[in-house]
């Protein structure tokens, strides 16, 4: 079979070109039900997504490869090394997909122009142009800054242009939680089993979404009631108890869909993926009518705000949740509102 990478209708598509054989167009067909026909080019196509890629063995894109063709020359070197130290750190997917992203807004506006000769004046121009005239908010620059000073300290070894570069003000807000009533209320909107789990593992765990998609069955150890999080944020493992009200639904669940190697999978086998885990939170947060503008992660934040109005020690939900510092955990107790409820407010003693 050949294969041909290209657009269709202004989207990416994998052309399939093979001999005709009504036994192999057969199984075609039956292994790829999503193939559609296109009588110009005589021939059977699927969407380009890094799913059918890997099933047809086609090479998978390098994380920026769809920026490259907009900078200049003399730029594009430069992101193609800033790529290649990025990923010798090892940093994860998403965070080189971020650094690259916004690095390459940088760039694209310097045009021509080298980015490695930029001077902490013209650097605070542009972070100024973004505040600005972009109207970015402060979390957004500081992300754009970090991804710039890892550039030129990584590549270029010129991280002391920073030390003139003015940073903003961060905003500091509090993690968005869900009530108990509200977590209960988005469990029994969900009539599906693999939805109630995903969502149950998030908030009785305490898991990031990326946490979640990567658990695999090795990970479970019911025996011993514990989960293995294994190479979490920061590329560190750590264990956390598994609910005992899981037991019999992670036993209902693994009957009914007999996952190979993930907990969750979706089609063809394959790693279920962040988006689908949040769409499975939204689609809950609909049907239970709780009108928060909160995502998943909201019940992990929930998990803890919980835990420690339940009284537990702060330096256990630190090592639960997988933070570094118990600086972050605090951060919980400016949620919680057990010791805040308590205080009666002056207006209520007046009669």
């Amino acid at each position: 079979m050949r294969f041909e990478l290209t657009t269709h209708h202004n989207t990416n598509v994998i052309f399939c070109y093979f001999e005709y054989d009504p036994k192999a167009l057969e199984n075609f067909k039956k292994s790829y039900p999503q193939a559609k026909w296109s009588r110009l080019k005589s021939a059977w196509f699927l969407p380009d997504t890094q799913l059918y890629r890997k099933r047809l063995n086609i090479a998978l894109p390098e994380i920026g490869d769809q920026i490259l063709p907009k900078l200049y020359a003399c730029n594009q070197r430069e992101f193609v090394k800033f790529r290649n130290a990025l990923q010798q750190k090892a940093f994860s997917p998403n965070t080189i997909r971020l650094y690259l992203y916004e690095f390459a807004q940088l760039v694209i506006v310097l045009k021509h122009y080298p980015v490695q000769n930029l001077t902490s004046v013209r650097l605070n121009s542009y972070f100024l142009y973004c505040i600005k005239t972009l109207k970015h908010s402060e979390s957004h620059v500081y992300s754009r800054m970090n991804a710039v000073k890892s550039y030129f300290h990584l590549v270029c070894q010129r991280i002391e242009i920073f030390d003139l570069v003015i940073r903003p003000k961060p905003t500091k807000k509090l993690p968005k939680v869900l009530s108990t009533v509200e977590v209960k209320k988005l469990f029994l909107a969900t009539d599906n089993v693999k939805h109630v789990l995903i969502l149950k593992i998030a908030y009785g765990m305490g898991l990031r979404v990326s946490e979640i998609i990567n658990l695999q069955l090795a990970h479970i150890d019911i025996d011993r009631m514990q989960v293995l999080i294994a190479s979490g944020k920061g590329k560190k493992d750590r264990y956390v108890n598994f609910p005992h009200s899981l037991v019999q639904l992670f036993d209902d669940y693994l009957k009914m869909y007999q996952p190979k190697k993930y907990i969750f999978e979706g089609q063809f086998d394959e790693q279920y993926t962040t988006r689908s885990a949040q769409a499975v939170f939204h689609k809950a947060m609909l049907k239970a009518g709780i009108n928060k503008s909160v995502g998943i992660h909201g019940l992990r934040h929930s998990y803890a705000t919980h835990l420690l109005e339940a009284g537990t020690d702060m330096v256990f939900i630190q090592k639960l949740l997988g933070h570094s510092q118990i600086k972050t955990t605090e951060i919980y107790a400016k949620v919680s509102n057990k010791i805040i409820s308590q205080v009666r407010s002056p207006l209520d003693s007046i009669k």
